[in-house]
């Protein structure tokens, strides 16, 4: 019974990477606000729920690699830090399993939101064209990239609310819980 369940538990895991990675390529491609992608919050559910967390890094970095070709490519150093950046709320969630409830979820995404917002911006000052490479120019880059910080920030918690409540939905509704079965 425990090997089934542990081949039950892995393809599981599975369709869930599979599903959220789809979820946030489509999500991707279709007409959104700017920043606003469910990737960080895929990641971080992903951290959080699967059986095996390690599953849970596949999440984004499929989710950026593969809507990338369909979509103008960045310089591959940004694209490399913006893959980097975006693994990490899959790391968070994993950490956030010791705490229950919202606030661990919650206080993770914010400071994921931030980190993310913090070295992708450094990402294009330091290898993009678009700002002098000086003090000034990384001032200029952080100040242009602020109005797209809060939509980030709002996305990615919306994103994490669906995720987690929809979660919630799925287990505590009989029609759609496996326990009224």
């Amino acid at each position: 019974m425990t090997v089934n369940r542990t081949r039950a538990d892995f393809w599981m895991d599975v369709l869930l990477v599979a599903f959220l990675i789809g979820f946030d390529v489509v999500a991707r491609l279709l007409p959104h606000a700017p920043g606003v992608w469910p990737f960080a919050a895929s990641a971080l559910f992903a951290g959080r729920v699967l059986r095996i967390p390690a599953l849970a890094v596949i999440v984004p970095l499929a989710a950026v690699l593969l809507s990338n070709v369909a979509l103008a490519g960045d310089d591959w150093r940004i694209t490399l830090v913006v893959c980097a950046a975006i693994t990490l709320p899959a790391f968070a969630g994993m950490l956030a399993r010791r705490w229950q409830g919202a606030i661990p979820v919650i206080a993770a995404m914010l400071s994921c939101s931030l980190i993310f917002f913090v070295t992708t911006n450094f990402a294009v000052w330091a290898f993009g064209s678009l700002y002098p490479h000086s003090w000034q120019g990384l001032v200029q880059c952080y100040v242009a990239a602020l109005p797209f910080l809060d939509k980030t920030v709002l996305g990615d918690l919306f994103w994490t609310a669906v995720l987690f409540g929809g979660a919630w939905l799925v287990q505590h509704t009989p029609v759609l819980s496996r326990r009224a079965l």
